[in-house]
Protein backbone atom coordinates (compact mmCIF):
# COMPACT_ATOMS: atom_id res chain seq x y z
CA UNK A 1 0.00 0.00 0.00
CA UNK A 2 1.26 3.86 -0.72
CA UNK A 3 2.25 4.06 3.38
CA UNK A 4 4.32 1.42 3.11
CA UNK A 5 5.69 3.02 -0.43
CA UNK A 6 6.36 6.38 1.76
CA UNK A 7 7.89 4.68 4.44
CA UNK A 8 10.02 2.51 1.92
CA UNK A 9 11.53 6.10 1.35
CA UNK A 10 11.66 7.52 4.52
CA UNK A 11 13.30 4.86 7.26
CA UNK A 12 14.53 2.31 4.13
CA UNK A 13 16.45 0.02 6.38
CA UNK A 14 14.18 -0.11 9.03
CA UNK A 15 12.87 -3.93 9.73
CA UNK A 16 8.97 -3.86 8.92
CA UNK A 17 9.09 -7.68 9.82
CA UNK A 18 11.12 -10.10 11.74
CA UNK A 19 10.73 -13.61 10.91
CA UNK A 20 12.46 -15.19 13.88
CA UNK A 21 12.11 -18.81 13.04
CA UNK A 22 14.14 -18.38 9.83
CA UNK A 23 16.46 -15.37 10.63
CA UNK A 24 14.51 -13.24 8.04
CA UNK A 25 14.41 -9.89 8.51
CA UNK A 26 12.23 -7.76 5.57
CA UNK A 27 13.83 -3.60 5.32
CA UNK A 28 10.80 -1.32 4.69
CA UNK A 29 12.50 -1.30 1.22
CA UNK A 30 13.44 -4.79 0.69
CA UNK A 31 9.35 -5.64 1.37
CA UNK A 32 8.52 -2.14 -0.77
CA UNK A 33 10.60 -3.41 -3.64
CA UNK A 34 9.20 -7.03 -3.21
CA UNK A 35 5.67 -5.91 -3.30
CA UNK A 36 6.57 -3.93 -6.61
CA UNK A 37 8.21 -7.08 -8.60
CA UNK A 38 5.37 -9.09 -7.62
CA UNK A 39 2.62 -6.42 -8.71
CA UNK A 40 4.44 -6.34 -11.98
CA UNK A 41 4.63 -10.16 -12.03
CA UNK A 42 1.00 -10.72 -11.54
CA UNK A 43 -0.14 -7.67 -13.96
CA UNK A 44 2.55 -9.71 -16.89
CA UNK A 45 0.12 -12.68 -16.17
CA UNK A 46 -2.89 -10.39 -17.39
CA UNK A 47 -4.50 -9.96 -13.89
CA UNK A 48 -7.21 -7.29 -13.67
CA UNK A 49 -8.36 -5.38 -10.72
CA UNK A 50 -10.88 -7.26 -9.09
CA UNK A 51 -9.93 -11.08 -9.48
CA UNK A 52 -8.69 -13.00 -7.16
CA UNK A 53 -5.62 -14.51 -5.71
CA UNK A 54 -5.56 -17.41 -2.54
CA UNK A 55 -2.66 -17.71 -0.65
CA UNK A 56 -1.75 -21.27 1.06
CA UNK A 57 1.11 -20.43 3.12
CA UNK A 58 2.54 -20.48 6.77
CA UNK A 59 4.02 -17.51 8.09
CA UNK A 60 6.66 -16.57 5.77
CA UNK A 61 8.09 -13.22 4.15
CA UNK A 62 6.45 -14.23 1.40
CA UNK A 63 2.77 -13.92 2.63
CA UNK A 64 3.31 -10.35 3.19
CA UNK A 65 5.60 -9.73 -0.20
CA UNK A 66 2.76 -11.20 -1.65
CA UNK A 67 -0.17 -9.53 -0.11
CA UNK A 68 1.03 -5.62 -0.52
CA UNK A 69 2.36 -6.79 -4.20
CA UNK A 70 -1.69 -8.34 -5.19
CA UNK A 71 -3.31 -5.51 -3.84
CA UNK A 72 -1.17 -3.26 -5.67
CA UNK A 73 -1.85 -4.73 -8.54
CA UNK A 74 -5.58 -4.48 -7.56
CA UNK A 75 -6.83 -8.48 -7.06
CA UNK A 76 -7.94 -9.45 -3.79
CA UNK A 77 -5.99 -11.43 -1.49
CA UNK A 78 -7.57 -14.77 -0.05
CA UNK A 79 -5.30 -16.35 2.82
CA UNK A 80 -6.29 -19.99 3.25
CA UNK A 81 -5.50 -21.72 6.57
CA UNK A 82 -3.37 -24.66 5.96
CA UNK A 83 -5.52 -26.81 8.02
CA UNK A 84 -8.60 -26.75 6.08
CA UNK A 85 -9.66 -30.39 4.87
CA UNK A 86 -9.43 -30.31 0.71
CA UNK A 87 -12.97 -30.07 0.20
CA UNK A 88 -13.18 -27.06 2.20
CA UNK A 89 -10.00 -25.37 0.42
CA UNK A 90 -11.94 -26.50 -3.02
CA UNK A 91 -15.51 -24.47 -1.72
CA UNK A 92 -12.71 -21.31 -1.36
CA UNK A 93 -11.43 -21.44 -4.14
CA UNK A 94 -14.29 -22.14 -6.10
CA UNK A 95 -16.77 -19.54 -4.15
CA UNK A 96 -13.91 -16.45 -4.30
CA UNK A 97 -13.72 -17.01 -8.06
CA UNK A 98 -9.57 -17.51 -7.18
CA UNK A 99 -7.72 -17.22 -10.53
CA UNK A 100 -4.20 -17.76 -8.84
CA UNK A 101 -2.91 -19.54 -6.26
CA UNK A 102 0.40 -19.29 -4.13
CA UNK A 103 1.49 -22.72 -2.53
CA UNK A 104 4.14 -23.70 -0.09
CA UNK A 105 5.88 -26.84 -1.12
CA UNK A 106 5.70 -27.77 2.65
CA UNK A 107 1.75 -28.12 1.65
CA UNK A 108 2.14 -30.19 -1.60
CA UNK A 109 0.28 -33.18 -0.34
CA UNK A 110 -2.95 -30.61 0.46
CA UNK A 111 -2.30 -29.19 -2.97
CA UNK A 112 -1.60 -32.58 -4.60
CA UNK A 113 -5.75 -33.43 -3.31
CA UNK A 114 -7.05 -30.37 -5.19
CA UNK A 115 -8.61 -30.16 -8.64
CA UNK A 116 -6.81 -26.99 -10.04
CA UNK A 117 -7.70 -27.90 -13.89
CA UNK A 118 -9.50 -24.47 -14.07
CA UNK A 119 -7.10 -22.76 -12.12
CA UNK A 120 -4.81 -20.77 -14.43
CA UNK A 121 -2.08 -19.17 -12.57
CA UNK A 122 -0.15 -21.02 -10.42
CA UNK A 123 2.91 -20.33 -7.70
CA UNK A 124 4.92 -22.23 -5.54
CA UNK A 125 7.54 -20.83 -2.86
CA UNK A 126 10.14 -23.05 -0.87
CA UNK A 127 10.27 -26.23 -3.36
CA UNK A 128 8.94 -27.31 -6.55
CA UNK A 129 5.36 -28.33 -7.06
CA UNK A 130 4.42 -30.27 -9.99
CA UNK A 131 2.51 -27.67 -12.60
CA UNK A 132 3.65 -24.74 -10.30
CA UNK A 133 5.84 -21.80 -11.61
CA UNK A 134 8.47 -20.40 -8.59
CA UNK A 135 7.94 -17.35 -7.05
CA UNK A 136 10.99 -16.45 -8.30
CA UNK A 137 9.94 -16.08 -11.80
CA UNK A 138 7.31 -13.91 -11.07
CA UNK A 139 9.57 -11.55 -9.81
CA UNK A 140 12.72 -11.84 -11.69
CA UNK A 141 13.57 -8.96 -13.59
CA UNK A 142 10.45 -6.81 -12.88
CA UNK A 143 10.64 -3.39 -11.88
CA UNK A 144 10.86 -2.10 -8.21
CA UNK A 145 8.83 0.87 -9.00
CA UNK A 146 5.12 1.21 -8.66
CA UNK A 147 2.83 -0.62 -11.33
CA UNK A 148 2.09 1.98 -14.20
CA UNK A 149 -1.65 3.12 -14.56
CA UNK A 150 -4.26 4.66 -12.59
CA UNK A 151 -5.26 0.92 -11.23
CA UNK A 152 -7.65 0.72 -7.88
CA UNK A 153 -6.05 -1.25 -4.53
CA UNK A 154 -6.73 -4.40 -4.26
CA UNK A 155 -8.20 -5.76 -0.34
CA UNK A 156 -8.07 -9.25 1.50
CA UNK A 157 -10.97 -11.09 0.87
CA UNK A 158 -11.41 -12.97 4.07
CA UNK A 159 -13.54 -15.59 4.82
CA UNK A 160 -14.67 -16.83 8.05
CA UNK A 161 -12.84 -19.51 9.96
CA UNK A 162 -16.14 -22.10 9.20
CA UNK A 163 -16.44 -22.83 12.95
CA UNK A 164 -20.57 -23.75 11.86
CA UNK A 165 -20.37 -25.24 8.41
CA UNK A 166 -18.49 -24.43 4.97
CA UNK A 167 -15.97 -21.04 5.57
CA UNK A 168 -18.33 -17.65 4.43
CA UNK A 169 -16.06 -14.98 2.22
CA UNK A 170 -16.77 -11.22 2.92
CA UNK A 171 -15.89 -9.35 -0.08
CA UNK A 172 -15.40 -5.35 -0.04
CA UNK A 173 -14.61 -3.19 -2.85
CA UNK A 174 -11.71 -2.21 -4.59
CA UNK A 175 -10.13 0.90 -3.16
CA UNK A 176 -10.45 4.03 -5.63
CA UNK A 177 -6.87 4.88 -6.83
CA UNK A 178 -7.40 8.42 -5.95
CA UNK A 179 -8.08 7.44 -2.37
CA UNK A 180 -4.99 4.92 -2.23
CA UNK A 181 -3.08 7.56 0.48
CA UNK A 182 -6.23 6.99 2.99
CA UNK A 183 -5.46 4.38 5.57
CA UNK A 184 -7.21 1.05 4.26
CA UNK A 185 -7.86 0.44 8.07
CA UNK A 186 -10.29 2.13 10.53
CA UNK A 187 -7.90 4.03 12.62
CA UNK A 188 -9.66 4.32 16.28
CA UNK A 189 -7.62 1.32 17.50
CA UNK A 190 -4.73 3.35 17.60
CA UNK A 191 -5.64 5.45 20.39
CA UNK A 192 -6.85 2.44 22.43
CA UNK A 193 -3.66 0.34 22.10
CA UNK A 194 -1.45 2.48 21.59
CA UNK A 195 0.54 2.15 18.43
CA UNK A 196 3.14 4.43 17.00
CA UNK A 197 5.96 3.91 14.63
CA UNK A 198 8.07 2.86 17.91
CA UNK A 199 5.95 -0.22 18.20
CA UNK A 200 7.53 -3.38 18.01
CA UNK A 201 4.46 -5.83 17.66
CA UNK A 202 4.55 -9.53 18.21
CA UNK A 203 2.40 -11.81 16.34
CA UNK A 204 2.43 -16.03 17.48
CA UNK A 205 -0.81 -16.55 15.40
CA UNK A 206 -1.68 -17.44 11.49
CA UNK A 207 -1.09 -14.66 9.15
CA UNK A 208 -4.24 -16.21 7.25
CA UNK A 209 -6.77 -15.25 10.15
CA UNK A 210 -8.27 -11.92 10.03
CA UNK A 211 -6.92 -10.32 13.42
CA UNK A 212 -3.18 -11.26 13.26
CA UNK A 213 -3.52 -10.60 9.20
CA UNK A 214 -4.91 -6.72 9.61
CA UNK A 215 -2.63 -5.87 13.11
CA UNK A 216 0.48 -6.88 11.27
CA UNK A 217 0.04 -4.41 8.50
CA UNK A 218 -1.14 -2.10 10.83
CA UNK A 219 1.62 -2.13 12.37
CA UNK A 220 4.22 -1.83 8.83
CA UNK A 221 1.81 1.03 7.64
CA UNK A 222 2.39 2.52 10.89
CA UNK A 223 5.98 2.42 10.93
CA UNK A 224 6.16 -0.37 13.64
CA UNK A 225 8.24 -3.41 13.29
CA UNK A 226 6.57 -6.53 13.26
CA UNK A 227 7.68 -9.95 15.06
CA UNK A 228 5.93 -13.11 13.35
CA UNK A 229 6.35 -16.65 14.51
CA UNK A 230 6.18 -19.65 12.11
CA UNK A 231 4.03 -21.21 15.13
CA UNK A 232 3.07 -20.51 18.92
CA UNK A 233 5.37 -21.85 21.34
CA UNK A 234 4.60 -20.29 24.66
CA UNK A 235 8.41 -20.36 25.82
CA UNK A 236 9.71 -19.03 22.86
CA UNK A 237 7.66 -15.99 22.93
CA UNK A 238 8.88 -15.20 26.24
CA UNK A 239 12.13 -14.92 24.99
CA UNK A 240 10.76 -13.10 22.04
CA UNK A 241 9.30 -10.30 23.99
CA UNK A 242 12.71 -9.85 25.67
CA UNK A 243 15.06 -10.14 22.86
CA UNK A 244 13.72 -7.93 20.49
CA UNK A 245 11.81 -5.11 23.34
CA UNK A 246 8.03 -5.79 22.52
CA UNK A 247 5.98 -3.29 23.06
CA UNK A 248 2.84 -4.87 21.97
CA UNK A 249 1.31 -8.28 21.45
CA UNK A 250 -1.68 -10.24 20.09
CA UNK A 251 -3.27 -14.00 21.90
CA UNK A 252 -6.14 -16.14 22.14
CA UNK A 253 -7.22 -17.18 25.31
CA UNK A 254 -5.70 -21.09 24.80
CA UNK A 255 -2.67 -19.19 23.94
CA UNK A 256 -2.73 -17.79 27.77
CA UNK A 257 -3.81 -21.06 29.09
CA UNK A 258 -0.20 -22.58 27.82
CA UNK A 259 1.48 -19.97 29.01
CA UNK A 260 0.35 -20.19 32.36
CA UNK A 261 1.40 -23.89 32.19
CA UNK A 262 4.79 -23.15 31.98
CA UNK A 263 7.03 -23.75 35.07
CA UNK A 264 7.26 -21.27 37.35
CA UNK A 265 11.03 -20.80 36.60
CA UNK A 266 10.43 -20.64 32.82
CA UNK A 267 7.87 -17.97 33.29
CA UNK A 268 10.40 -15.51 35.44
CA UNK A 269 13.52 -16.10 33.28
CA UNK A 270 12.53 -13.04 31.01
CA UNK A 271 12.65 -9.65 30.96
CA UNK A 272 8.80 -9.29 29.95
CA UNK A 273 8.98 -5.04 30.89
CA UNK A 274 8.91 -3.64 27.36
CA UNK A 275 5.66 -5.27 27.00
CA UNK A 276 2.89 -2.61 27.62
CA UNK A 277 -0.07 -4.06 25.87
CA UNK A 278 -1.34 -7.23 25.02
CA UNK A 279 -4.31 -7.61 22.88
CA UNK A 280 -6.59 -10.92 22.68
CA UNK A 281 -10.04 -11.54 21.18
CA UNK A 282 -11.28 -14.25 18.78
CA UNK A 283 -13.19 -15.94 21.71
CA UNK A 284 -14.27 -16.11 25.07
CA UNK A 285 -11.60 -16.58 28.14
CA UNK A 286 -12.20 -17.80 30.92
CA UNK A 287 -12.08 -15.72 33.93
CA UNK A 288 -10.09 -17.45 36.13
CA UNK A 289 -7.56 -17.33 33.13
CA UNK A 290 -7.68 -13.76 32.55
CA UNK A 291 -7.50 -12.86 35.70
CA UNK A 292 -4.30 -15.40 36.06
CA UNK A 293 -2.91 -13.38 32.93
CA UNK A 294 -2.91 -10.13 34.85
CA UNK A 295 -1.66 -11.03 38.18
CA UNK A 296 1.44 -12.23 36.22
CA UNK A 297 1.26 -9.31 33.45
CA UNK A 298 -0.28 -6.85 35.18
CA UNK A 299 -2.63 -4.43 34.00
CA UNK A 300 -1.95 -4.38 30.06
CA UNK A 301 -4.28 -6.24 28.47
CA UNK A 302 -6.95 -5.12 26.16
CA UNK A 303 -9.46 -7.45 24.92
CA UNK A 304 -12.19 -7.02 21.74
CA UNK A 305 -15.26 -8.06 20.31
CA UNK A 306 -15.52 -7.93 16.96
CA UNK A 307 -15.74 -10.18 13.93
CA UNK A 308 -14.95 -9.99 10.25
CA UNK A 309 -17.82 -8.83 9.10
CA UNK A 310 -17.03 -5.45 10.49
CA UNK A 311 -20.60 -4.67 12.05
CA UNK A 312 -18.89 -3.06 15.11
CA UNK A 313 -16.65 -3.78 18.20
CA UNK A 314 -16.37 -3.58 21.89
CA UNK A 315 -13.19 -2.62 23.82
CA UNK A 316 -12.24 -2.86 27.15
CA UNK A 317 -8.98 -2.51 29.11
CA UNK A 318 -7.40 -4.35 32.22
CA UNK A 319 -9.00 -2.12 35.04
CA UNK A 320 -12.79 -1.87 33.39
CA UNK A 321 -12.23 -5.71 33.08
CA UNK A 322 -11.50 -6.22 36.83
CA UNK A 323 -14.60 -4.15 37.29
CA UNK A 324 -16.52 -5.78 35.21
CA UNK A 325 -15.46 -9.08 34.74
CA UNK A 326 -15.73 -11.41 31.78
CA UNK A 327 -16.91 -8.21 30.16
CA UNK A 328 -15.32 -7.41 26.86
CA UNK A 329 -16.27 -3.90 26.77
CA UNK A 330 -18.69 -1.38 25.28
CA UNK A 331 -19.15 -0.39 21.81
CA UNK A 332 -16.84 2.26 20.29
CA UNK A 333 -19.05 2.87 18.14
CA UNK A 334 -22.53 2.64 17.25
CA UNK A 335 -25.02 0.80 19.77
CA UNK A 336 -25.34 -2.81 21.15
CA UNK A 337 -29.00 -4.30 21.52
CA UNK A 338 -30.02 -7.27 23.38
CA UNK A 339 -33.20 -8.84 21.24
CA UNK A 340 -35.19 -11.70 21.82
CA UNK A 341 -36.54 -14.48 18.61
CA UNK A 342 -39.52 -11.99 18.28
CA UNK A 343 -37.11 -8.89 17.87
CA UNK A 344 -38.08 -7.10 21.16
CA UNK A 345 -35.63 -5.54 23.25
CA UNK A 346 -34.58 -7.52 26.04
CA UNK A 347 -33.89 -5.25 29.54
CA UNK A 348 -30.29 -5.82 31.42
CA UNK A 349 -29.30 -9.22 32.49
CA UNK A 350 -31.43 -11.29 30.25
CA UNK A 351 -29.92 -12.98 27.30
CA UNK A 352 -30.50 -12.95 24.08
CA UNK A 353 -29.06 -12.22 20.68
CA UNK A 354 -26.68 -9.76 20.39
CA UNK A 355 -27.31 -6.71 17.56
CA UNK A 356 -24.76 -3.69 16.52
CA UNK A 357 -26.68 -0.68 15.04
CA UNK A 358 -24.62 1.82 12.93
CA UNK A 359 -21.66 -0.45 11.74
CA UNK A 360 -20.65 -1.01 8.37
CA UNK A 361 -22.88 -2.78 6.24
CA UNK A 362 -21.53 -6.24 4.48
CA UNK A 363 -22.85 -9.32 2.28
CA UNK A 364 -21.27 -12.82 2.72
CA UNK A 365 -20.30 -13.74 -0.66
CA UNK A 366 -22.59 -15.41 -3.04
CA UNK A 367 -25.03 -16.20 0.23
CA UNK A 368 -28.23 -13.85 0.30
CA UNK A 369 -29.95 -15.67 2.90
CA UNK A 370 -26.91 -15.83 5.09
CA UNK A 371 -26.38 -12.04 4.51
CA UNK A 372 -30.25 -11.43 4.79
CA UNK A 373 -30.23 -13.35 8.00
CA UNK A 374 -27.78 -11.50 9.63
CA UNK A 375 -29.51 -8.41 9.32
CA UNK A 376 -33.09 -7.15 10.82
CA UNK A 377 -35.76 -5.05 9.94
CA UNK A 378 -34.21 -1.53 11.19
CA UNK A 379 -31.10 -2.52 9.66
CA UNK A 380 -28.86 -3.87 12.48
CA UNK A 381 -26.57 -6.88 12.04
CA UNK A 382 -25.73 -9.86 13.99
CA UNK A 383 -22.88 -12.53 14.00
CA UNK A 384 -25.33 -14.72 15.72
CA UNK A 385 -23.61 -14.83 19.19
CA UNK A 386 -25.43 -14.25 22.76
CA UNK A 387 -25.07 -12.28 25.05
CA UNK A 388 -26.51 -9.66 27.87
CA UNK A 389 -26.00 -5.92 28.74
CA UNK A 390 -25.67 -5.01 32.75
CA UNK A 391 -26.98 -1.90 33.71
CA UNK A 392 -24.00 -0.05 32.74
CA UNK A 393 -24.20 -1.15 29.21
CA UNK A 394 -21.34 -3.70 29.25
CA UNK A 395 -21.42 -6.35 27.11
CA UNK A 396 -21.28 -10.24 28.55
CA UNK A 397 -21.39 -13.05 26.05
CA UNK A 398 -23.09 -16.27 26.19
CA UNK A 399 -22.40 -18.30 23.26
CA UNK A 400 -23.53 -18.88 19.51
CA UNK A 401 -27.02 -19.91 19.23
CA UNK A 402 -26.16 -23.12 17.96
CA UNK A 403 -24.47 -23.88 20.89
CA UNK A 404 -27.66 -23.70 22.72
CA UNK A 405 -28.81 -26.40 24.90
CA UNK A 406 -32.74 -26.18 25.12
CA UNK A 407 -33.63 -29.13 27.81
CA UNK A 408 -37.04 -29.47 29.09
CA UNK A 409 -37.90 -26.28 27.75
CA UNK A 410 -34.86 -23.86 29.03
CA UNK A 411 -32.51 -22.31 27.27
CA UNK A 412 -28.84 -23.69 28.49
CA UNK A 413 -25.84 -21.48 27.96
CA UNK A 414 -22.76 -24.13 27.86
CA UNK A 415 -20.67 -20.41 28.59
CA UNK A 416 -22.35 -20.33 31.97
CA UNK A 417 -21.67 -24.17 32.94
CA UNK A 418 -17.99 -23.81 31.45
CA UNK A 419 -17.06 -20.55 33.53
CA UNK A 420 -18.07 -22.86 36.88
CA UNK A 421 -16.02 -25.70 35.54
CA UNK A 422 -13.09 -23.17 35.04
CA UNK A 423 -13.53 -22.28 38.92
CA UNK A 424 -12.27 -26.07 39.78
CA UNK A 425 -8.90 -26.11 40.52
CA UNK A 426 -7.75 -29.19 38.93
CA UNK A 427 -9.22 -27.85 35.09
CA UNK A 428 -7.41 -26.76 32.77
CA UNK A 429 -10.00 -25.78 30.04
CA UNK A 430 -13.67 -27.33 29.70
CA UNK A 431 -16.21 -27.35 26.98
CA UNK A 432 -20.25 -28.12 27.43
CA UNK A 433 -22.03 -29.64 24.53
CA UNK A 434 -25.88 -30.86 24.78
CA UNK A 435 -26.26 -34.82 24.84
CA UNK A 436 -29.55 -36.18 23.44
CA UNK A 437 -32.04 -37.15 26.53
CA UNK A 438 -35.82 -38.96 26.17
CA UNK A 439 -37.17 -37.14 29.17
CA UNK A 440 -35.44 -33.78 28.83
CA UNK A 441 -34.54 -33.70 25.12
CA UNK A 442 -30.77 -32.87 25.93
CA UNK A 443 -28.94 -32.66 29.19
CA UNK A 444 -25.05 -30.52 29.36
CA UNK A 445 -22.20 -32.96 29.31
CA UNK A 446 -18.95 -31.78 30.19
CA UNK A 447 -15.31 -32.09 28.20
CA UNK A 448 -12.36 -31.08 30.06
CA UNK A 449 -9.26 -30.90 30.14
CA UNK A 450 -6.98 -31.56 33.29
CA UNK A 451 -4.15 -29.60 34.99
CA UNK A 452 -1.05 -31.73 36.12
CA UNK A 453 -3.53 -34.27 37.76
CA UNK A 454 -4.74 -37.77 37.31
CA UNK A 455 -8.31 -38.30 35.50
CA UNK A 456 -10.22 -40.61 37.42
CA UNK A 457 -13.94 -41.06 38.19
CA UNK A 458 -13.78 -40.06 41.83
CA UNK A 459 -12.62 -36.52 40.41
CA UNK A 460 -15.28 -36.44 37.44
CA UNK A 461 -17.63 -36.96 40.57
CA UNK A 462 -16.22 -34.03 42.60
CA UNK A 463 -16.64 -31.72 39.40
CA UNK A 464 -20.18 -32.66 38.98
CA UNK A 465 -20.21 -32.02 42.64
CA UNK A 466 -18.83 -28.61 42.39
CA UNK A 467 -21.19 -27.65 39.46
CA UNK A 468 -23.97 -28.55 42.18
CA UNK A 469 -22.91 -26.30 44.31
CA UNK A 470 -23.04 -23.25 41.83
CA UNK A 471 -25.91 -24.18 39.40
CA UNK A 472 -29.18 -25.01 38.84
CA UNK A 473 -30.06 -28.42 38.49
CA UNK A 474 -30.99 -28.51 34.88
CA UNK A 475 -27.04 -27.11 34.14
CA UNK A 476 -25.49 -29.55 35.95
CA UNK A 477 -23.24 -31.76 34.07
CA UNK A 478 -24.92 -35.30 33.42
CA UNK A 479 -21.30 -36.96 32.96
CA UNK A 480 -17.54 -35.04 32.57
CA UNK A 481 -15.32 -37.00 30.22
CA UNK A 482 -11.61 -35.95 30.24
CA UNK A 483 -9.48 -35.29 27.35
CA UNK A 484 -5.59 -34.63 26.32
CA UNK A 485 -6.79 -31.24 24.71
CA UNK A 486 -10.07 -29.68 23.51
CA UNK A 487 -10.46 -28.93 19.30
CA UNK A 488 -10.01 -26.02 18.47
CA UNK A 489 -9.17 -23.97 15.46
CA UNK A 490 -6.00 -22.02 14.64
CA UNK A 491 -7.54 -18.87 16.09
CA UNK A 492 -8.43 -20.34 19.10
CA UNK A 493 -12.13 -20.55 18.45
CA UNK A 494 -13.56 -23.87 20.52
CA UNK A 495 -14.49 -26.36 17.50
CA UNK A 496 -17.70 -27.19 19.31
CA UNK A 497 -19.13 -29.32 16.32
CA UNK A 498 -16.30 -31.44 16.37
CA UNK A 499 -16.99 -32.54 20.18
CA UNK A 500 -21.17 -32.56 19.22
CA UNK A 501 -19.69 -35.02 16.27
CA UNK A 502 -18.33 -37.36 18.71
CA UNK A 503 -20.05 -37.61 22.28
CA UNK A 504 -23.80 -37.30 20.86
Amino acid sequence: MPHLANLARAIPDKPAAIFPDSGTILSFRALDDAANQIAHGLVALGLTPGQGIALLLENTPEFLMLTYGAKRAGLMVTPLSIHLRPHEVAHVLRDSGAVALCAEAGLSSLVGALDLENLPHRVSLGGAIPGFAPLHSLMEGRPTTWPEGERPIGREFLYSSGTTGLPKGIRRPLIPFADRHKPEFDMSWKGFYGFDANTVYLSPAPLYHAAPNRYVQRTIDGGGTAVITRKFDAASCLALIEKYRVTHSQWVPTMFVRLLALPDTVRNAFDLSSHRCAIHAAAPCPIPVKQAMLDWWGPIIREYYAGSEGIGVCFIDSETWLRKPGSVGRPAYGAVHILDEEGRALPPGEVGRIWFEGGARFAYHNDPEKTAAAYNDQGWATLHDLGWLDAEGFLFLSDRRADLILSGGVNIYPAEIEAVLGLHPAVAEAAVIGVPDTELGERPHALVVLRSVEANAALADAIIAHCRAHLGSLKIPVAVDFLEALPRSEAGKLLRRVLKERFR
